[in-house]
């Protein structure tokens, strides 16, 4: 894996992040809305989806209360394909959720905070020094923020009944953060079961999906590691999603949407707050299924068929204009037209 400075890069101030964190937040739910809407998942597959966007948000608010008044350090984000934060911040995060208590332990009481507060703003008439204000968002964050609720680089679902019985009789979710891209991904199988009950050998299933699944590489290949790793699990439907990458004022990528956007910014052509959001969604269905081994070890394994690569993207109504009359090439390859989103 090749880093550059700008796959942990740092913004400039702490305007620039309190914009930053607030678009972010504004485009993944306005993604959800959207996902529905287009109808780009089924209704139990939405419901997953939207947990897993509830986490990553959720981490990502930690990340700006826990930086708030630091002057000493900031959020790393990645500015080349991606508009997230980098890996590494969110395994901080779970790290440090880890030591809460003894954080807590350390720093200076609520009450004694507030006297001091009270006695800054009325008796003395002064603002309150960032010093302070960073002790305060302290408190806040390890009172507050919970760990399990924290975005990890390996997210597991539940394994239910199939919605949809005739793809395949029981479901299963999980999402990744993928640590070459810095993106999170989204992942379904449907599959059939040689046996009673998935759940009984539920840990078995998850250790392999954690092994083979948590990280981007072509469908197919991921797809075949399960299957063999699983001799019981007969996956029939795999499907992902990747979330991102997110082009806005912050990125410096070589990508043509990023490009046309923030040359259209610097010229005036669109507001300061443009965006728009790539999305790609990678499915896979088995055709037919083979057995292989000898005689005594026989496995059937699935025979896939072709890996079906659909890519959209989200942006307001200025943005879709843009891109309709600098790259109608990008337009072309997409598998519907743009996907309107509101302004920020």
């Amino acid at each position: 894996m090749i880093v550059t400075p700008l796959d942990s890069a740092q913004l400039d101030s702490k305007q620039q992040y309190e914009f930053y964190h607030r678009m972010v937040d504004f485009t993944v739910k306005e993604l959800i809305v959207k996902m529905q809407q287009q109808q780009l998942c089924s209704e139990q597959e939405l419901v997953f989806f939207k947990q897993y966007c509830d986490l990553l948000l959720y981490s990502i608010e930690a990340m700006r209360v826990k930086y708030m008044y630091d002057d000493e350090d900031n959020m790393k984000i990645d500015l080349t394909d991606s508009g997230f934060p980098n890996y590494l911040e969110f395994r901080y995060l779970f790290n440090d959720l880890a030591l809460r208590e003894e954080y807590l332990n350390r720093l200076t009481s609520v009450e004694t905070l507030q006297d001091e507060f009270l006695d800054t703003l009325m008796r003395k008439k002064e603002p309150i020094k960032k010093s302070k204000l960073f002790q305060a968002a302290s408190i806040v964050y390890y009172t507050n923020v919970k760990q399990q609720f924290i975005f990890n680089r390996f997210v597991q679902g539940k394994i239910l009944k199939s919605p949809n019985p005739e793809i395949a009789e029981y479901m299963t979710s999980w999402s990744f953060y993928d640590v070459s891209h810095n993106r999170p991904f989204i992942c379904f199988m449907y599959f059939n079961y040689d046996g009673r009950d998935p759940n009984k050998d539920k840990t078995e299933i998850y250790q392999a999906i954690k092994q083979s699944a948590d990280r981007e590489m072509n469908l197919d290949a991921m797809a075949y590691a399960l299957d063999r790793k699983l001799p019981d699990v007969m996956p029939k439907y795999v499907k992902r999603i990747d979330l991102g990458p997110l082009h806005n004022v912050f990125a410096k990528d070589e990508n043509d949407i990023t490009h046309t956007i923030l040359d259209a910014i610097a010229k005036k052509d669109i507001p300061l707050e443009s965006y728009a959001f790539s999305l790609k969604i990678d499915e896979l269905k088995s055709t037919s299924e083979f057995k292989e081994g000898s005689f005594f070890s026989k496995q059937i394994f699935q025979k896939w068929g072709q890996i079906i690569k659909q890519k959209y993207v989200l942006a307001p109504h200025r943005v879709i204009q843009l891109l309709y009359n600098k790259t109608p090439e990008v337009i072309d390859k997409l598998a519907k037209p743009p996907i309107q989103v509101s302004d920020l």
